[in-house]
């Protein structure tokens, strides 16, 4: 649970939930007010009014851009969880490449790419999107992201697809050769994450790149496809300054992207920071908001609307993390993944399904085992988990 009083801080009231975009919507649809709204959440929920806005602004512009999902339609999400390098923050289900573990990871996935497709085709659901993610699924090399491709096009009916989305986060496993692939692909959006431009943080954090390498990754992509581009930054990393940050944030402006989301950086329990300083979250709070908040007034300026939000654990100064993109451009993954009204079918090692029962407006979770090397010696019992609390319900 959040931090009560850092939430008062910070603006959030008393919520504790990752999700308090979710929670505008509910209470839209019980009280079918704009400003009733606002004020149930600044009186009953003590939020902000900075926040009740920004929440309500997001909600609105969701239900203008977006329609609710469709009955017979699903997410796809799939999970390639290697990496070059692990960074200092993360926890996740990333690994360094191992060359033949690569190999015997992406036939445990063919194999369960195959059955979801089966079982989808058989019960008519197609998917509305499909999201590649880590991880860095580019750390796959072009032949490797090829025969992917490959696989989901030859085992998904993609005629209602609105979107497709590869994580390209690292710059240093972008080439020439897979930025073709994906084109060829049809990827309709990609991400190309720097979370910092100062080469400092980018040493300090265990990237292995450049201020220079994203730049001319960016500028690849671009001249490579007519790809909407995603770009992360994050506020709050190591001995970063606010002046560090709108640096940052000001350098990924001039670049040009659809879509840039503002990360706060949460200190995760399994991440190396937290084992240098358990604390470090609540030190950076102050500086933190500063950031968010100058940020926030940086982009509205430069035409970006915030499209979605969520909370996470242990966040410094038990802020939020924001996706902001050009009018046009928003990532319909990320909308229904935090609305939780559609049944995300997730594919991979961690990857975890959600199935949705609309009569009764809730979800059931189906995992997959996290570590890779499970997930390959595992995979009947994976495909055997869907079969039973995915494919033999009524909830998509």
């Amino acid at each position: 649970m959040y931090n009560t009083d850092a939430n008062q801080k910070a603006g959030w009231g008393v919520l504790t939930g990752i999700r308090p975009v979710k929670l505008a919507g509910e209470l839209y649809e019980k009280l079918h007010c704009k400003t009733q709204v606002k004020n149930a959440l600044i009186n009953e929920y003590l939020l902000s009014a900075e926040k009740a806005e920004l929440l309500i602004g997001i909600y609105e512009y969701q239900r203008e851009i977006l329609p609710g999902p469709v009955a017979g339609q699903a997410g796809i999400y799939i999970g390639i969880p290697f990496c070059p390098t692990r960074c200092l923050y993360c926890s996740f289900t990333s690994n360094q490449a191992l060359g033949s573990k690569i190999v015997e990871y992406m036939d445990a996935l063919y194999k369960e790419i195959e059955f979801a497709g089966r079982e989808m085709k058989s019960a008519d659901i197609k998917p509305e999107t499909v999201y590649i993610g880590g991880g860095t699924p580019t750390t796959l090399d072009s032949l490797q992201l090829e025969q992917l491709f490959v696989h989901i096009k030859n085992n998904f009916d993609l005629s209602a697809l609105k979107e497709f989305t590869v994580e390209a986060g690292r710059p240093d496993t972008i080439t020439p050769d897979k930025l073709k692939v994906i084109k060829e692909a049809g990827v309709s959006r990609i991400s190309i994450n720097p979370q910092s431009m100062q080469d400092k943080t980018l040493k300090l954090i265990g990237r292995s790149h450049t201020p220079q390498d994203i730049r001319d990754a960016f500028f690849a992509a671009r001249a490579g496809g007519s790809c909407i581009i995603n770009m992360d930054i994050i506020a709050g990393l190591p001995e970063e300054s606010v002046p560090d940050f709108l640096d940052t944030m000001k350098q990924v402006i001039k670049l040009g992207p659809e879509n840039i989301t503002v990360h706060t950086l949460a200190v995760k329990r399994a991440s190396k920071l937290i084992d240098m300083n358990k604390d470090y979250h609540h030190e950076k709070g102050g500086p933190v908001r500063e950031m968010l908040h100058a940020c926030n007034e940086i982009l509205r300026g430069e035409g970006y609307v915030p499209y979605y939000l969520y909370r996470q654990k242990r966040m410094a100064g038990s802020l939020e993390n924001t996706g902001w993109c050009k009018r046009g451009a928003a990532g319909v993954y990320n909308i229904r993944i935090m609305e939780e009204k559609q049944t995300v079918i997730a594919l991979g090692a961690g990857g975890i399904t959600k199935v949705y029962y609309p009569c009764e407006n809730r979800l059931e979770r189906v995992p997959n085992v996290t570590n890779y090397e499970l997930y390959i010696s595992r995979i009947d019992e994976m495909l055997e988990r869907k079969k039973e609390n995915l494919f033999n319900q009524e909830g998509i």
